[in-house]
């Protein structure tokens, strides 16, 4: 038994002769923010669409809440909220006029849900604001309130913070981040913002032209892009083993049997020269690397940055 809320095999969709997601294999654990991260026509979006049952895949599938989506949308719709397409609200009720109006549509029962998913965004209940009197930072809290009224055990939600301005999208990624950690949601969450993704996900899905190109941690993949050294040298192990006992450090990888990567920047490298040759460890380069983590989506969008 996996802890994947969501898992797709070699999910796919093709629109006529193109295709939008190709093969796609994501992992979303239980409890984590992942993010999908990906330019303006990745296939984000459609991915989205083709877990919530708004778009059927020409292939594969996708495992939600330990079942097939399709052929149990009944079981698992209920235990989903999603942000994929803008809610119809209607511009001459207040945010708590339009969720009552949304609760009687979905049956539901409880008194306080309405309440509580306001207070959960920072909304006043009850409040005499015109929905069209909101502005986009509301309009879109006023969204997330609807997709969390149910209390769902997942949330899917397609570029929040999408034109939002700087204090709007601190606000939306506080009370993300608050859902996921005190609320105990999963939530799946796409945008084509690198660092906003950096500053909230736990997990991350590089997507580019509908392939998933990586799945990660985000400290994984930072730990691939932190300042090191890069020692080229003849016998790559032995060196790590000088390190070792001189330096008292272990926060090396070995890339391979010529070149490692010492992560301890603060060491004297003169020293560590030294010591290599009294080891009888011939040096070809050592110079200090510092990768971002921008430098490494474009290297893997084969150059492509992503804002």
């Amino acid at each position: 038994m996996n802890d994947y809320i969501i898992e797709t095999h070699n999910l796919t969709k093709k629109y006529g002769n193109q295709t939008s997601v190709s093969q796609l294999n994501i992992h979303v654990k239980k409890g984590r923010i992942y993010g999908l991260l990906g330019r303006n026509g990745a296939g984000k979006t459609t991915t989205m669409r083709m877990l919530v049952g708004l778009t059927a895949p020409t292939s594969g599938e996708a495992v939600v809440l330990g079942m097939p989506f399709k052929g149990n949308e009944k079981k698992i719709l209920p235990h989903i909220g999603s942000l994929i397409e803008s809610p119809g609200f209607y511009p001459n009720l207040t945010g708590t006029e339009n969720l009552k109006i949304f609760a009687e549509l979905r049956g539901l029962k409880n008194p306080n849900c309405i309440k509580g998913a306001l207070e959960l965004v920072n909304l006043p209940y009850r409040d005499k604001k015109l929905f069209s009197q909101y502005s986009l930072g509301m309009k879109q809290r006023l969204a997330i309130a609807l997709a969390v009224m149910h209390n769902p055990e997942l949330l899917i939600l397609d570029e929040p913070i999408n034109g939002l301005d700087p204090i709007g999208i601190a606000e939306v990624r506080d009370f993300i981040r608050e859902l996921c950690d005190a609320g105990g949601k999963t939530i799946l969450i796409s945008s084509h913002i690198l660092s906003e993704i950096s500053l909230l996900a736990d997990d991350v899905g590089i997507i580019g032209h509908g392939r998933l190109l990586e799945e990660e941690s985000l400290k994984e993949l930072e730990a691939k892009n932190a300042k090191y050294i890069h020692f080229c040298v003849s016998d790559a192990q032995k060196a790590a083993q000088v390190i070792a006992a001189a330096f008292r450090s272990k926060d090396i990888q070995l890339a391979d049997a010529n070149n490692l990567y010492l992560y301890d920047t603060a060491l004297p490298v003169a020293r560590i020269n030294r010591s290599f040759i009294e080891a009888g460890i011939d040096i070809q380069e050592a110079h200090l690397c510092e990768n971002t983590l921008e430098d490494y989506f474009k290297e893997i969008t084969g150059g492509e940055g992503i804002a």
